[in-house]
């Protein structure tokens, strides 16, 4: 019988906590959600904790339902990471090859690796990711080293870190709530294992995830990400203009924006009217118009810090698979007509790749970095059991090994 392994995604945003029960088979290449909870989430600004205690209530919150819902006990996580505090760098790694063959084995490709990660970053920063996006061999670019023959390996690499003490409070958040984690991860990068496919990442693709707080960027070109950033402007920073525009309490500004808004002003006509009395306590009539007006306006600076972000990367206009919104705030109508108009590329919606169970539930841009978790770990899975065997192959006698190669010869 295939083995099971029950996995779940906590992507802690700054105004929400979702929360997906994921089983992997390892006979079945697709996920199957059987939990995904939404909980409001307070104590976070901008991605970034400012009460442990507040976000360690609230995450036991969200466990508490997403165990109920899925029928299992969850002791152990995958984390996102958020907050304008992540940055990134490339560095670059040289070795020696070590066999005497000159043959490249799993072993250098490590200490190519290593050797990258010896970067100079501040002190109070803490390295999340080293990324590997390209081998050298003799000065010869290749994509897999292993088994090639050479003297001399290259890798260029991609190194994401974070500010160490808003990283470690995340973590004692998580931990104070009686979790494990098994893993961290970017939320740009998490989201984008669940909702951009290979093609999109070898023809060149940007993904904007715009969340609550902030706006997480990720650039992919030839499989690999080039470049990731988070923007400290998010969704709820619209609802606190309307907030103000309209002089409404937060939680009418929500509805209006979310039952009402539009990111394109030109769609919305000038006449058009709503009674606050229809959606909330609150009296009077506001202006549609005037409300997508200041939507839009938000919006267009979220599209332009990104696009700034594009020029300084040399991918402005120039992403063959243009951009993937995802995130609450890509919900937001009339959104992929003004990305189009700012960016000059080809914009939609990103929406799961595909599973299996409760598809309805986590079908939501929202979604996107906690499914995205349960993704990155089915891919370590899969890693973890190929070195396993590959470890396993190497201990049995040569005789037996060739016997066993032989079986996959026609």
């Amino acid at each position: 019988m295939p083995k099971e392994t029950i996995i779940t995604g906590l992507d802690v945003g700054t105004s929400n906590i979702r929360v997906v029960v994921g089983k992997i088979k390892e006979d079945n290449p697709k996920p199957n959600i059987i939990g995904a909870v939404c909980v409001p989430n307070f104590g976070m600004r901008k991605g970034i904790v400012v009460s442990v205690d507040e976000v360690s209530k609230r995450i036991r919150k969200a466990i508490k339902e997403a165990s109920e819902f899925s029928g299992h006990s969850i002791k152990k996580v995958y984390l996102s990471v958020g907050g304008a505090h992540i940055s990134c760098c490339h560095s670059k790694g040289v070795v020696a090859v070590s066999r005497a063959d000159g043959e490249i084995s799993q072993e250098d490709v490590k200490r190519a690796i290593q050797a990258a990660s010896a970067v100079s970053i501040p002190s109070n920063r803490e390295t999340l990711h080293i990324i590997p996006l390209n081998f050298a061999v003799d000065k010869e670019i290749v994509k897999d080293p292993i088994g090639m023959t050479g003297i001399r390996l290259e890798v260029d690499t991609l190194i994401i870190y974070g500010f160490t003490p808003y990283v470690k409070n995340l973590i004692k958040a998580v931990t104070s709530s009686g979790l494990e984690i098994s893993q961290m991860a970017v939320a740009p990068l998490a989201s984008a294992y669940s909702v951009l496919n290979d093609h999109q990442k070898e023809l060149g693709v940007l993904l904007l995830d715009i969340g609550g707080g902030t706006s997480g960027i990720s650039v992919f070109e030839e499989g690999e990400m080039i470049y990731s950033h988070i923007l400290p402007v998010g969704s709820s920073h619209i609802t606190n203009d309307i907030a103000i525009g309209l002089r409404s309490d937060i939680d009418t500004a929500e509805k209006v924006k979310t039952e009402y808004g539009w990111a394109t002003s030109y769609e919305v006509n000038k006449k058009d009217m709503l009674d606050l009395s229809k959606i909330s306590k609150e009296k009077g009539k506001v202006s549609l118009f005037e409300v997508s007006q200041i939507i839009e306006a938000r919006l267009s600076e979220i599209l332009e810090l990104t696009n700034k972000v594009l020029k300084k990367v040399d991918r402005a206009g120039l992403l063959p698979a243009g951009v993937v919104l995802t995130g609450g705030g890509a919900k937001i109508r009339g959104l992929v007509d003004l990305a189009k108009r700012e960016l000059k590329l080809p914009v939609q919606l990103g929406f799961p790749l595909p599973l299996n169970g409760l598809i309805d539930k986590v079908d939501d841009p929202g979604f996107a970095t906690a499914l995205g978790l349960i993704f990155l770990a089915k891919e370590n899975l899969k890693t973890k059991r190929k070195e396993k065997a590959i470890s396993s192959l190497i201990k049995l006698p040569f005789g037996k090994i060739k016997r066993i190669l032989k079986g996959f010869l026609p």
